[in-house]
């Protein structure tokens, strides 16, 4: 398995690039616009075929970038169930495979964050939180339907049950980290060690955080798949 973590600065967004080195096909995961170019030629430099655009979630920190990258090499793009994307060409459900060759990725719902939000368990050794679980944080819970109590939920008895060496891979970071373990998240993310349900609940209520830069852009293009309404 070829594995890669890509990272775009202006939203602290990765990237994921998985594939299969036998069959030379790849996926991405949570790809970003403005790094179309680049991931297309990581691409093309690797010799591989683009096969599927994973998204864990509607995002509102940054536009997409699968409804550009399907356009050019006519992937599939692939979003949780029922998120409300109408052009996705397939939506995947809580339990459900992907299969790339011998690479097998487990849909694990884990909303909260969004109502809507999967993180992707990639051959049982590495798992792709998005937005819900950070490296020492998580994500917030404050719009697009989210919701402290069920994100707690999704962590804690979704996320945490997972062996403790399987390794974490987030959607954001913003302190320069890049991978973790879920034995070490159990362990050390402050916004959960120590605290219940409710306690968790009002911690993320009271965040008073500002708003993404790019939402009110963000959220209903990647609604359409990345296409900027003009």
């Amino acid at each position: 398995m070829l594995f890669r973590q890509l990272f775009d600065g202006e939203s602290s967004t990765y990237t994921y690039l998985i594939a299969d080195r036998t069959l030379k096909e790849a996926l991405l995961v949570d790809p970003v616009l403005e790094q179309v170019p680049r991931d297309r030629q990581l691409l093309q430099e690797l010799g591989l075929t683009l096969k599927y655009c994973l998204e864990t979630h509607i995002h509102a920190d940054h536009i997409t970038g699968t409804g550009k990258l399907r356009e050019l090499t006519g992937c599939l793009g692939i979003v949780p169930e029922n998120a409300q994307i109408a052009c996705a060409d397939r939506f995947l459900r809580d339990g459900e495979t992907l299969k790339l060759g011998n690479i097998v990725i487990e849909a694990i719902a884990t909303p909260g964050h969004t109502d809507s939000h999967l993180a992707y368990l990639v051959n049982q050794t590495a798992v792709l939180t998005g937005d819900a679980l950070f490296i020492r944080g998580c994500g917030r819970t404050d719009f697009q339907s989210g919701d402290a109590g069920t994100l707690y939920d999704s962590v804690t008895q979704g996320l945490f049950t997972l062996p403790d060496e399987t390794f974490v891979y987030p959607g954001h970071d913003y302190r320069g980290q890049t991978v973790s373990t879920i034995g070490e998240e159990k362990q050390w993310n402050p916004r959960f060690l120590g605290r219940d349900r409710s306690q968790f609940i009002t911690f993320m209520n009271n965040l008073n955080l500002p708003n993404p830069k790019k939402m009110m852009e963000a959220v209903p293009a990647n609604q359409s798949c990345g296409k900027i309404a003009m």
